[in-house]
């Protein structure tokens, strides 16, 4: 028989054992993955990247609690070939889908491949809840759809942008659609809740900032680890802003600017919204914040990019390099800053290796799983190339860097070179100081290029006619480094 003192023993023996077992649990449990993007947003357009007129109080706390990203870029400088990029892991030119998808609503065939799998459907069979709020833009069509490409929520629209005033463009809808309009702009259609339209009732960035949260504690209440891809459609045109917002900018004169300010302000309030969800509901600590934008801002309309040369739809800086950082408690030291070159490309095989997800057998990947270079602070990708390439009217534009290098080719000028570490606004061309270390990235960037295919559409009927007839891309023409 145990007397008393053998039974306290065992019952703090087991007790012990079960904090331990639950320690073990909490170490181990998979983290929550929030992505962040924003829309068109410029370089210098957040306090945390240097923002003299626009503050972003809760973005600049996170980015402060974690590591940010200097030398961050997406795969393509607009936004629908990134967002491809982003969800499969490749660039868009080797899936065939380097064009923005028409949001006129006459073609509505065309997305991105389904034998793409995407890292919602690899989250998604790895236990996650997988959730997406604001902008899709990767296809219309029931197969291409967010809830058939691995989501189990969709909150959103699947177009390129957006009004963001329901009480604005809700009677304007009614209106072309009573009177037989057709097409009717994607910009002024309802959004749709899994398939079925709903009526916004709030400023479109409040209401996506809303489901978000409604997201994250449906996620709490299932108990499941959640990715959700909140997509702000903000700061994208059309310019509009709310009121209250728009005296925080009175200081700025040009109106452009003005609004632009006020609606990233209003990403920055939805955030922190978010942020007190996270707590509230004990999921922070566990959650890996990535927020970033899916291409440079557009200088033409109220975006600054500065110190970058650039803007979106460039090869240059200013066109692909974003604003970003990753926050995740106890895991990424606070106030790091990560100068090494990284892509969006990344984030696929990074978010599977946290989750401990499986990658499907013969599933190819042009980025890395980045996150313990990013937590010891070491170069991912040491004399490795990240590319962006964009087709325009009879040439390509290009940039490609390595290291601290950028070669660059734009407007059918010819090769320049830049030490992108000393040189960031692309001032200083070293094309004739380091001919060959010019003339190796070209070749470099002439051999990823053999790996591109055809696109599947183009926005433009005369892209189609001048690929067709051989003008676009003009390869032999673009890798050629002779004036």
């Amino acid at each position: 028989m145990m007397n008393k003192n053998s039974y306290r023993f065992q019952y703090l023996l087991g007790l012990l054992m079960l904090v331990g077992i639950g320690l073990v649990q909490a170490q181990n449990a998979k983290p929550n993955i929030l992505v962040v993007l924003c829309d068109d947003l410029g370089y210098a357009d957040v306090g945390f990247n240097g923002s003299k007129d626009i503050v972003t109080p809760h973005l600049d706390k996170l980015a402060k609690g974690g590591a940010h990203f200097t030398s961050a870029y997406v795969a393509h400088p607009f936004c629908g070939p990134s967002r491809a990029a982003l969800f499969t892991g490749r660039y868009p030119h080797v899936i065939g889908t380097p064009f923005n998808l028409r949001d006129d609503g006459v073609k509505t065939d065309d997305g991105v491949p389904t034998n793409e799998v995407y890292i919602s459907n690899v989250l998604h069979d790895a236990g996650y809840y997988t959730g997406i709020v604001g902008k899709w833009h990767l296809g219309y069509a029931d197969q291409f759809h967010p809830n058939n490409r691995g989501f189990d929520d969709f909150y959103g629209f699947l177009g390129g942008g957006h009004n963001y005033f329901p009480e604005q463009f809700s009677p304007l809808y009614e209106k072309q659609a009573k009177a037989g309009v057709y097409p009717i702009r994607e910009y002024i259609k309802p959004l749709q809740h899994n398939g079925k339209w709903v009526q916004e009732k709030e400023y479109v960035t409040d209401g996506l900032s809303r489901e978000a949260m409604g997201m994250i504690k449906g996620a709490a209440s299932n108990k499941k680890p959640f990715f959700l891809y909140l997509a702000y459609n903000a700061p994208h045109v059309p310019l509009e802003a709310k009121e209250e917002d728009l005296k925080h900018f009175a200081h700025i004169k040009d109106k452009d600017r003005r609004t632009y300010a006020a609606m990233v302000y209003a990403v920055d309030r939805g955030v922190g919204e978010i942020v007190k969800v996270l707590k509230e509901t004990n999921q922070y600590d566990n959650t890996l914040i990535v927020f970033l934008s899916d291409n440079g801002g557009n200088f033409d309309h109220g975006a600054n990019n500065e110190p970058l040369k650039g803007t979106k739809g460039d090869t240059f800086e200013g066109g692909y390099r974003v604003p970003m950082f990753m926050h995740w408690p106890g895991k990424i030291t606070a106030g790091s800053q990560f100068d090494f070159p990284v892509t969006s490309l990344d984030l696929y095989p990074t978010f599977a290796h946290l989750a401990g997800a499986q990658i499907p057998k013969g599933k190819k990947l042009d980025g890395k799983n980045i996150i313990e270079k990013v937590i010891k602070g070491e170069n991912p990708r040491p004399n490795e190339m990240i590319y962006a390439l964009r087709y325009r009217f009879g040439y390509t534009d290009v940039g490609a860097r390595m290291d601290d290098w950028k070669a660059t080719r734009v407007a059918n000028e010819p090769w320049q070179l830049f030490n992108i570490k000393n040189d960031i606004g692309e001032k200083h061309d070293l094309s004739k100081r380091f001919p060959d270390r010019l003339a190796k990235m070209v070749q470099q960037t002439q051999e990823w290029s053999k790996t591109h295919v055809q696109p599947l559409w183009w926005y433009y009927d005369k892209e189609a006619v001048m690929w067709k007839q051989g003008l676009t891309p003009n390869y032999k023409e673009t890798f050629s480094i002779d004036e």
